[in-house]
């Protein structure tokens, strides 16, 4: 912040600007081309029409505006039109197997799938052949391939073949199935490879430190966060510090704002101390690497350093339009980018609320405790309903939690970088900057650890348009209101206190759970989580979700604090993952497991996580009729002489799933995991005449079922625990058709969100939470 008065009017032409660059994208990437190649013409004619009423300077802005969102919109169709329509689509969409040659544009990144761990690369593909013929072009593509990708080097260029599939984004042509390991043409230019180097050097001079420090410190200097944990993510997420593990411009400001530091005191001024921090931003550029995420954030970083200087406000908010102007001619895709949305919203926040309620904190506050409230408040808060829209909350403790590490992130990436940097010259030197790096990234991690743990660190929204409405205009009210409650001590120390409030005590959600609930399938994506009612704040819980964050918030809005017993029907990642999330401030009596020990990252997580608890998983015994508090259970499937031991890649741990017949307050269910149609097949023979009164359908609602099985078992509720808009194509018509025709109310998570069971009077219902 310059020292310029909060209340001096921002010129706001350049962020109208910006705005009107920002709709174009938008337009483009919804809206039928005519529609968008009539649209320029349209607007100039409405222009000048009413020029004389806007006077001779508003008709030039407006000029300006319709030009600016022309130009984007008319860039974005071209840039779709050549994506989309060229010889690597057009093969693509015959799922050709063609030989491709392109330049590495992105780092290898591991995803984990049902079958094992996948490595995905970007592409730009500069020749391909297929189909007889060969095409000399440029286009992106995304491979997806095998662990032989591991080594593929940013910068390189490199042959394969494959499979062309299509791409359901809109930024890459197509999408390669690739058999067998890349071929090196050429390797990567000099700056690849000195970046390249950097990072290595970061990596290796936090080496001997903790797990989560040394995942964190990459992080907070390049955005690198290979081998970070996925339930700190969860707890980051929680407490609304999420930037700190991405490319933000955050980062480019500290890492350049140093070096225009140590510029300074070597006696640089002018020009050249421009082009130290031009430099600088290159540099962070290539070590960040040249990903749309990371030009966003070189772009909004250099927003935060001109900002800083006099006139910081007006020049901020002049070249914030102008970033915005030029990212979105450059990339159209960034309109519909998150990231994006975020980067920008939060910088415009800074920028244009920060300024006035810093100065009405600095009444009665030190000023440079003003700024360090205003600048994350302002920020947090402008982001709040998008945030809300992407993940259904709300954070209560991100001011909070950005105000007490604030202190030490810029230490911890200057240190960081230094430690990337000496490491190059001599490896000892480049330890010590980074175990002093990791030392303020542990407080960093203790506060996200302790900020998720409180009790209401976020809260449910909902994503809905009437909830994010609602949402907004609260926004909006806060934006007004601020100024003139932050003014005085009084109201302000009041908000503060109304704030914590609300973090320490958790609000209750009326009537949820509801009265006479018998079992809840949460709306944990694309997996599934299950909870039994065992008692008051008693749950049996059936398999934990792909992340720990949503089966933690399912089993609180359930009021669960005690889990007797935790059933993992096989240990695919969308059933294990979320095992923290259980774990995590319950009290767990006993976990346990298929027999089948397959597959074994899934088999390892899990062991970990209750070895850390000080249990030990063991088989789910075969046919024994058990009571844990109010639920009888009965595990059918898998036989007691099926295999322990797997193929190691986790293709046949959907047949050995643990399935269990269940009855809570009279009602029976029947728990069918993942199990496969021959395993359904097997247990219809086994068990002639089985009637349950709620089935949770097999995997998901896949079209590979036994329906007469299914079909036979009379269900009067099927519950389909599946994720929007998920890749496999669950839930299949084929599937639910039948269920529904038997008269079975049939629901869905992704549809309905969490769906529980109720029994009243002996009537038996479902209530869902969407």
């Amino acid at each position: 912040m310059g020292d310029d008065t909060s209340r001096e009017v921002p010129d706001l032409r350049m962020p109208a600007l910006g705005a009107a660059a920002w709709l174009g994208g938008l337009l483009a990437r919804w809206a039928p081309l005519p529609v968008v190649a009539g649209l320029g013409p349209v607007l100039l004619l409405v222009l000048l029409a009413t020029r004389r009423r806007l006077g001779p300077r508003r008709a030039l802005t407006a000029l300006a505006v319709v030009l600016v969102l022309a130009s984007v919109a008319w860039v974005a169709g071209v840039r779709q039109q050549q994506v989309t329509h060229n010889p690597v689509a057009a093969l693509a969409a015959d799922q050709a197997f063609s030989s491709v040659e392109g330049v590495v544009t992105g780092d290898p990144r591991v995803t984990t799938g049902p079958f094992g761990d996948q490595v995905l690369v970007r592409l730009e593909v500069r020749r391909v052949t297929g189909r007889g013929a060969t095409y000399d072009l440029a286009t992106p593509v995304l491979v997806i391939a095998d662990s032989d990708w591991r080594g593929a080097r940013l910068g390189s260029r490199v042959q394969a073949s494959g499979r062309l599939g299509t791409s359901r984004g809109p930024d890459v042509a197509a999408v390669l199935l690739a058999s067998g390991p890349p071929t090196q043409v050429d390797g990567p230019d000099v700056w690849w490879r000195a970046s390249g180097a950097v990072r290595a050097s970061l990596r290796e001079s936090v080496s001997g430190r903790p797990a989560e420090e040394r995942a964190l410190v990459p992080a907070l200097v390049d955005g690198d966060d290979t081998g970070l944990d996925p339930a700190l993510a969860d707890d980051f997420r929680a407490t609304g510090l999420t930037h700190l593990l991405a490319v933000s411009g955050t980062n480019l400001t500290l890492v350049v704002g140093f070096l225009l530091v140590l510029a300074r005191w070597g006696g640089v001024r002018g020009r050249w101390l421009h082009a130290v921090g031009a430099l600088g931003i290159a540099g962070f550029v290539l070590l960040a690497r040249t990903e749309p995420s990371v030009l966003r954030a070189a772009a909004m970083g250099t927003v935060g350093l001109l900002a800083m200087g006099s006139n910081g406000r007006q020049r901020g908010s002049r070249a914030l339009g102008v970033a915005l102007v030029v990212l979105l001619l450059v990339d159209p895709a960034l309109a519909t980018s998150v990231g994006f949305a975020l980067s920008a919203l939060a910088t415009g926040g800074i920028l244009l609320l920060a300024p006035g309620w810093r100065d009405a904190l600095v009444r009665w506050l030190p000023r440079w405790m003003a700024e360090a409230i205003a600048v994350p408040a302002a920020a947090q808060l402008a982001c709040t309903p998008l945030v809300a829209a992407i993940s259904g909350q709300v954070s209560l403790v991100a001011v909070g939690a950005n105000l007490v590490v604030s202190p030490v992130v810029g230490p911890a990436t200057v240190l960081g970088l230094t430690g990337g940097l000496a490491g190059l010259v001599w490896a000892p030197l480049g330890r010590v900057a980074g175990t002093l790096a990791s030392w303020c990234v542990a407080w960093v991690v203790l506060v996200a650890r302790r900020g998720a743990a409180l009790p209401a660190a976020a809260v449910d929204w909902g994503t809905g348009v009437l909830p994010l409405l609602v949402l907004t205009l609260l926004t909006v009210g806060v934006v007004l209101a601020a100024p003139h409650l932050l003014r005085r001590r009084s109201t302000g120390l009041v908000c503060c206190g109304v704030l914590v409030a609300c973090v320490l005590v958790r609000p209750p959600t009326p009537g949820w759970p509801p009265e006479g609930w018998v079992m809840a399938a949460c709306d944990v994506g694309q997996g599934d989580a299950l909870v039994l009612n065992a008692g008051p704040h008693s749950g049996v819980v059936v398999d934990a979700g792909p992340d720990p964050a949503p089966v933690d918030a399912c089993l609180s809005r359930l009021d669960v604090t005690a889990v007797p017993l935790l059933v993992l029907t096989h240990f695919h990642a969308d059933h294990v993952d979320g095992i923290e999330g259980v774990l995590d401030g319950r009290s767990v009596g006993e976990v346990e497991t298929t027999r089948l020990q397959d597959p074994p990252g899934g088999v390892e997580l899990v062991d970990g996580a209750a070895g850390e608890q000080g249990l030990t998983p063991r088989p789910a015994p075969y046919g024994v009729t058990r009571t844990v508090g109010d639920v009888t259970m009965q595990v059918l499937w898998p036989p007691p002489d099926s295999p322990t031991v797997g193929p190691g890649d986790g293709s046949t741990a959907n047949e050995a799933s643990v399935v269990m017949l269940v009855e809570v307050r009279g009602v029976r269910l029947l728990l069918a995991g993942d199990v496969e149609p021959e395993g359904q097949a097997a247990l219809a023979r086994l068990l002639p005449g089985l009637h349950v009164d709620v089935l949770k359908v097999p995997h998901h609602g896949s079209r590979y079922q036994d329906l007469d099985f299914l079909l036979s078992l009379g269900a009067r509720l099927a519950l389909v625990s599946v994720g929007a808009d998920n890749d496999y194509g669950h839930p299949a018509t084929s599937t639910l058709a039948p269920l529904a025709a038997t008269g079975a109310r049939v629901l869905r998570t992704d549809l309905d969100g969490d769906l529980v069971v109720v029994e009243r009077d002996g009537r038996l219902s479902a209530v869902t939470r969407g």
